[in-house]
C-alpha cells in the first residue's frame, strides 16, 4: 500500500527526473539531482533541486526558451504521474517562468500566449515514448538511492533512447 507520504516522495522524484531528463535533452550538463528535502540558496523550503552546471551545448537556438521549458517540465513529469499540475509544488519554477517572460518586451497578453506555446511544446516534448521512459527510469533511481549524478541521469536518457529507438 502507498501512503500519503510514498506519493509525495514519488511525485518528487517524478518532478526532478521531468527537469533533468529535458535538460538532458537539451544538451545541459547536470551536477546531480536530489529528492532530499532542503532549503535553497534564499533559504526557501524545497522538496527536491535538479543543480545544471555551467554552460551547455552550443546547438541551443532559444536559450530563454529551452531554460522556460526545463522549468515547466518538473511540473509536467509530475502531472503525469498524479494526473494533475501542482502549481503549488512548482511555485519557484513558475515565478522563475514568469520572472524570465518578463525580461522579454511585450505585453501580458504575449507573455501568456508564449507561456501557453512553452507548456505545449513541454507536454509534446514529454509525451514522447523515450523521453518519458528516461524520465521514469529517472524518477526510479531517485526513489531509491535520493540523489543521482549528472552522469546517472545521462546514463539513463540514453538508455531510453536505444530501448525505444
Amino acid at each position: 500500500m502507498v501512503t500519503a507520504a510514498d506519493s509525495q516522495v514519488i511525485a518528487t522524484a517524478y518532478h526532478e527526473a521531468g527537469h533533468a531528463v529535458t535538460a538532458v535533452s537539451f544538451g545541459c550538463l547536470i551536477k546531480k539531482v536530489t529528492i532530499v528535502p532542503g532549503r535553497s540558496w534564499l533559504g526557501q523550503y524545497r522538496l527536491g533541486v535538479c543543480e545544471l552546471q555551467k554552460g551547455r551545448s552550443a546547438n541551443a537556438k532559444n536559450l530563454m526558451d529551452d531554460e522556460i521549458v526545463i522549468l515547466f517540465a518538473g511540473m509536467v513529469a509530475e502531472a503525469h504521474f498524479t494526473g494533475r499540475y501542482c502549481e503549488v509544488g512548482a511555485a519557484d519554477d513558475l515565478r522563475s517562468i514568469r520572472t524570465l517572460l518578463c525580461r522579454r518586451v511585450g505585453s501580458d497578453k504575449q507573455h501568456e500566449r508564449l507561456q501557453r506555446r512553452l507548456l505545449a511544446r513541454t507536454e509534446h516534448l514529454l509525451d514522447d515514448e523515450a523521453t518519458a521512459l528516461a524520465v521514469e527510469m529517472v524518477a526510479t533511481e531517485l526513489v531509491k538511492k535520493q540523489t543521482i549524478s549528472g552522469r546517472a541521469v545521462r546514463h539513463f536518457f540514453q538508455q531510453a533512447m536505444q530501448k525505444i529507438s
